[in-house]
């Protein structure tokens, strides 16, 4: 199946593509009544087992200014394209999103970040189609409840909508070294999707109470840690790493040998069981050595 970058081998019952809103509302008043699931390039899914329903995928992939420092995407733009795009132009702003993989709705949906910055500090606003009454609505940034790699699409909101175009801020400015920064610091630290088969990131970095902080940097000085208004946040992979986990392997899934907060498909012969396997020993592991529980933002079908 593709749009699956872990490249597990499942299937769907049927997949479908549109290329308008008009062809949603005609696939979704189709297939009423039936599972139905939105995915991007699949790059933050791990299929456990074949898809009895149906998968929607968007083939909308066009961006466009709506003032000069407004640009909305369609749901189907690979966001590292519209950053692209964006550079060669002369706008910044998203630069330090670079290389995630996925795409443009699923920015929002994800709430995606790295090196500082979330989708959600470059989000205006967000349209998305009720896949009820098939109408359109454009929700703003409050009302997307973004948080930590989060959004109200995957609480309250999940399967009620469909994110159908973003809107995001940008300004005149060159990004081109900025981005070729990230973009080499990430070729060197993640697998190249495509090539390796993963999701990127499959943990998320964990917050604890300042007194946890403060007892766990007597027992461990050199723990990295920064403070946020969601508490203390440490890094998922410095706790991995510390555990022993990074390079180990359980069956076909690996901790990735220069990343550990990313498990891969090592040579293609993972199952979603290895994966799932491997991921709980790694938690429970960090767990027992730190009393801190990692959680994955890979979302499981």
């Amino acid at each position: 199946m593709p749009y699956n970058t872990f490249g597990i081998d499942v299937k769907a019952r049927l997949l479908v593509e549109y290329d308008s809103l008009d062809e949603l509302r005609e696939v979704l008043k189709a297939h009423r009544g039936e599972r139905i699931l939105h995915i991007g390039q699949g790059s933050n899914l791990l299929f456990t087992k074949d898809f009895d329903g149906v998968l929607l995928h968007s083939r909308m992939a066009r961006a466009k200014f709506l003032d000069d420092e407004t640009v909305e995407a369609q749901n189907g733009l690979r966001l590292d394209d519209l950053i692209a795009q964006l550079t060669d132009m002369g706008y910044c702003g998203l630069e330090k999103l670079s290389l995630i993989p996925g795409e443009v709705g699923a920015s929002a949906v994800q709430n995606v970040g790295a090196y500082g910055c979330e989708a959600k500090d470059v989000i205006l606003s967000v349209k998305v189609l009720d896949t009820e009454t098939l109408a359109e609505r454009v929700m703003t940034n409050a009302e997307c409840r973004f948080g930590y790699r989060d959004s109200i699409f995957k609480h309250e909101y999940k399967g009620k909508y469909i994110v159908t175009s973003v809107v995001y801020h940008v300004e005149k400015g060159d990004a081109r070294a900025k981005r070729e920064e990230i973009i080499q610091t990430r070729l060197a630290k993640l697998p190249e999707v495509g090539k390796v088969g993963s999701a990127g990131s499959f943990f998320m970095n964990p917050f604890v109470p300042e007194e946890q902080a403060q007892a766990l940097l007597k027992l461990f000085p050199m723990m990295p840690h920064f403070e946020s208004p969601q508490g203390v946040k440490i890094p998922a992979a410095w706790l991995i790493e510390q555990c022993g986990w990074k390079g180990k392997s359980l069956g076909g899934a690996q901790v990735w040998h220069n990343q550990p907060l990313v498990i891969v498909n090592a040579e293609g012969k993972a199952t979603p069981d290895d994966i799932i396997n491997l991921a709980q020993q790694v938690s429970d592991s960090v767990f027992d050595k730190f009393n801190i529980r990692i959680n994955p933002e890979v979302n499981y079908i």
